[in-house]
């Protein structure tokens, strides 16, 4: 089938690779050159796990292609996917100024039945928006809008993608359905559903599914919050709840919050379209002022152990991104925690996998980027633990110790066992767990080992 994705962000990219990867002629079309230059090369401009072996691949084989042109690209296309930015406002709401301006343009330039497909997250009633823009200048028997959330986690995308748990189309239109059945066929061979339904439902779905998410997290978060003032293990209580089968295992992990392209922005625009509704989303609501104050809990365990001027410490800060496996970091609680030391007077040496070019960025020369996780630590009074990448999880401790100023780890994403961290000569402290100070013996050694280093630095 010929394919045409508009922009080539997160969700288009992912979109347009594993299209093409199915045997679909795709044509990628963004204004931005110095990108579709990148990927024209074969270079991704996110980092996604799999992605680049695909776009490689698939550009091999001549099946996925690249321009700026909205006209030579859509030219051929039987189906149209928007997958355009939509920012949140302050008050929440989606600037559906993209997805609209590039539907005026379509308007004007489509000449054969085409299918436009909303890929972007968009409020209720996007696809009626978007069907009356194209209407002002076009055929109704020419086109058809279709809403079809898409529900990718940053990296496991390609999985997620090519082996979908379920697909949600919305639409009112039946010549619409059959195309969009057999262009989804492929991906669930495995007997997974395509959900068929109304426009509005569809959209919706988007906006229902990722709040409740974020919510779970958020109510564990709270949980974790009691346990640490119970004496509670939030290990324990999470384990307990996660065996009945009506709650289940996943998204119960505590931590500093949510963060990424997703959770934040939808929340948001739930609680904005509950507004316009007149309706006061409680729970939502909630969520949301839960999550802002979760992001504070790690910097205020530093604050608590080392007093609120900072000054003259430094700190290891282990994981940028929102999340293991992605350089995203939009609303990721690490970008939260380095303003918070940064403005209390703190050195920061930080490191992740994929990330640090995007912070760097942001920060610019306020921090030291360190070359490997070992160098971030080097003078160090703590580590604190932002993202849970996996080479973080079994480190060398004996090398980490010796190259401290003051042994301490904050833990954010709950990483090491309680068992381990006793046998260590660490202070340690995580989220909904107790706090783990070093044996008697060794805390006289963690005194020492701290006065000589500070006499060493003053000689």
């Amino acid at each position: 089938m010929q394919i045409a994705i508009i922009g080539t962000g997160y969700v288009g990219l992912v979109t347009g690779t594993c299209f093409a990867e199915t045997g679909n002629n795709v044509v990628c079309i963004d204004i931005d050159e110095k990108k579709i230059n990148w990927l024209k090369e074969g270079r991704s401009p996110i980092y996604e796990p799999g992605l680049d072996v695909l776009l490689e691949r698939n550009i091999k084989e001549k099946r996925l292609h690249f321009t700026t042109s909205l006209p030579e690209g859509i030219k051929l296309a039987k189906v149209i996917f928007l997958a355009l930015p939509t920012p949140p406002g302050k008050d929440g709401s989606a600037d559906l100024q993209y997805v609209l301006d590039v539907a005026a343009s379509l308007s004007k330039i489509i000449t054969h039945y085409t299918v436009i497909v909303n890929k972007s997250t968009v409020p209720v009633g996007t696809a009626q928006k978007v069907y009356d823009v194209l209407a002002q200048h076009l055929d109704k028997e020419l086109f058809d809008v279709v809403s079809n959330p898409e529900f990718l986690r940053e990296g496991v995308a390609v999985e997620d993608f090519l082996k979908p748990d379920r697909v949600v189309i919305g639409t009112s239109s039946e010549k619409a359905k059959k195309v969009m059945d057999e262009l989804y066929q492929p991906y669930v061979r495995q007997g997974n559903p395509i959900y068929f339904m109304d426009e509005r439902s569809s959209e919706m779905t988007k906006y229902a599914a990722n709040s409740y998410l974020a919510m779970r997290i958020s109510f564990m978060n709270e949980m974790a919050n009691l346990c640490e003032k119970t004496g509670a293990n939030v290990d324990w209580v999470r384990i307990g709840m996660g065996g009945d089968s009506r709650i289940g295992k996943r998204f119960l992990f505590p931590g500093i919050g949510y963060g990424g392209s997703c959770f934040p922005k939808d929340v948001k625009a739930l609680g904005y379209t509950a507004l316009e509704m007149d309706y006061e989303f409680q729970l939502v609501n909630t969520v949301m002022k839960v999550n802002e104050r979760q992001k504070k809990v790690l910097a205020g365990k530093v604050k608590n152990y080392f007093g609120c001027d900072l000054s003259g410490y430094t700190f290891a800060i282990w994981g940028l991104a929102f999340k293991p496996e992605t350089d995203d970091i939009r609303d990721a609680p690490a970008i939260d925690l380095i303003h918070e030391l940064v403005e209390a007077g703190a050195q920061l040496r930080v490191f992740d996998p994929e990330a640090m070019s995007n912070v760097r960025q942001m920060m610019g020369d306020k921090i030291y980027y360190a070359i490997d996780q070992y160098d971030a630590v080097t003078g160090a009074s703590a580590i604190i633990v932002i993202t849970e990448w996996s080479e973080f999880r079994n480190p060398d401790f004996d090398r980490i110790y010796e190259m401290m100023k003051h042994p301490a780890i904050f833990d954010g994403r709950n990483v090491y066992s309680m068992e381990k961290m006793q046998n260590l000569s660490f202070y340690y402290e995580s989220i909904g767990r107790k706090v783990v100070h070093p044996h008697i013996h060794d805390r006289l050694a963690v005194t020492q080992h701290s006065e000589l280093r500070d006499r060493g630095a003053m000689d």
